[in-house]
């Protein structure tokens, strides 16, 4: 498979190179014959699919389940998996992009083919997790293992969602009517951005992608290798877990995904209960904090990253700005706030499409300046150098002790004491919590 990414991404460097002098042209003028030829039309345009067809169904009657089939052969069960006792090493994740996304470039200026940086880690949030090395953090010797003599009996696993489509109206879809709307006096693109001709926005909103929908499966089956013992506890109890997830469809696929991957499938559809807790600013939800908390909806509380992180990328961009803005003429030219923009464009276009040619315009300065924006961004928004983050994080920190000490939490902050008050809702004996 390598091999063959290699031959296209080969071929696809050689169109670059043949294509790099030739000039692209949105107004309705006739192109020279050297010329990328793009229609006006649909330069900035939004697209999309829709699967599965409007009013299909799949049909039980003719295609019956393996329950009603029957015949399964021999179904003995083997030992739930305890690895994180157990294994010697830990299933570290250092290769965030080993399998997915199916091809990232190289930044601007470096070898086509080179792999000594990997522009997947410098993305922020929105970078494929993996695993950073303790060593990092001046903890040599410290991993997850458990020690000699000791042994697990509960584990909380906090989880917001995987890979996904941007919010609504942000940066992507900002610079995608950008350029449409430069369409209507018409622009020139040359070299590395002729590809804005003809390029159109593909990208969704607020929903996992098929990446994301594929890390919390994979997440709930090395969880089940590390942890499955626990399930131990519930078979004694005569009882199913209870998973908790907030309302808006990304977390609840990824729950449903998460413990797909952990029980299987179908077998997740009966072997675990999934709760649902409604995400808007009249509920309180300790996965969603910021939704009743006033103070962290005021931009000079809660958004002093946001403020920080955009002044830092004013400048942060200089020389990539200037060079693309050489490669551009008309009626549209980039600013400092496009570059963040077309960043956010290579991150989400390779995590939901495979493959993005925006991210071969920018440098590896750039893509270490990206990560430091989101640095400064969640730091001063989410993080310690919040006013407001403490207050926020304060709620699932003490449903967290309330799991450990199995004791109901305290009144004393933004919980939704309607489900963390019952033992039907908040099980206060479960070893394992998602």
């Amino acid at each position: 498979m390598l091999s063959s990414l290699f031959n296209v991404a080969a071929l696809a460097l050689v169109a670059d190179v043949a294509s790099a002098a030739a000039v692209s042209s949105v107004s309705s003028a006739t192109k020279a014959s050297s010329s990328v030829v793009s229609d006006s039309k649909i330069a900035g345009s939004t697209t999309s699919d829709v699967f599965p067809p409007s009013g299909t169904k799949v049909n039980t009657s003719i295609f019956p389940n393996e329950s009603e089939v029957g015949f399964p052969g021999p179904t003995p069960t083997g030992l739930e998996g305890d690895a994180i006792q157990t294994a010697p090493l830990y299933p570290y994740n250092s290769a965030a992009a080993a399998a997915f996304p199916l091809a990232v470039p190289q930044p601007h200026g470096s070898s086509a083919f080179g792999d000594k940086f990997d522009i997947t880690k410098y993305w922020g949030n929105l970078s494929p997790w993996y695993s950073v090395s303790s060593a990092d953090y001046g903890l040599d010797e410290a991993n997850p293992l458990i020690p000699d003599g000791c042994t697990i009996n509960q584990m909380l696993l906090l989880y917001r969602h995987g890979a996904r489509y941007p919010t609504s109206g942000a940066g992507p879809s900002t610079f995608s009517q950008k350029v449409r709307n430069a369409t209507a006096s018409g622009f020139n693109v040359t070299g590395e951005l002729t590809f804005l001709a003809d390029w159109t926005y593909k990208l969704g909103a607020e929903l996992l992608t098929p990446f994301g929908r594929s890390q919390n499966f994979q997440l709930g089956i090395e969880y089940r290798q590390l942890y499955g013992e626990l399930l131990n506890n519930f078979t004694e109890q005569d009882a199913l877990p209870v998973f908790r997830t907030e309302s808006q469809d990304r977390m609840v696929k990824t729950a449903e995904n998460f413990a797909a991957g952990f029980f299987g499938v179908p077998e997740y559809l009966n072997q675990v209960n999934i709760e649902i807790l409604v995400e808007n600013s009249t509920v309180n939800n300790s996965g969603a904090p910021y939704d009743v908390c006033p103070n962290s909806n005021i931009a000079s509380r809660g958004s002093i990253g946001s403020t920080v992180a955009t002044k830092f990328a004013n400048n942060a961009f200089n020389a990539t700005l200037a060079r693309l803005n050489s490669q551009v003429s008309g009626a549209l030219n980039f600013t400092s706030a496009d570059m963040i923009d077309m960043l956010q464009l290579c991150s989400y276009e390779t995590n939901a499409l495979g493959y993005s040619s925006f991210c071969g315009l920018f440098t590896q300065e750039d893509f270490i300046n990206y990560e430091y924006y989101y640095d400064l961004s969640f730091y001063y928004n989410n993080g310690p150098g919040s006013p407001v983050s403490a207050a926020q994080g304060k709620g699932f920190l003490e449903e967290w002790l309330a799991r450990f000490t199995h004791t109901y939490p305290p009144a004393n902050s933004a919980l939704n004491k309607t489900y963390d008050n019952s033992s039907t809702y908040f099980p206060l004996n479960q070893s394992i919590y998602a």
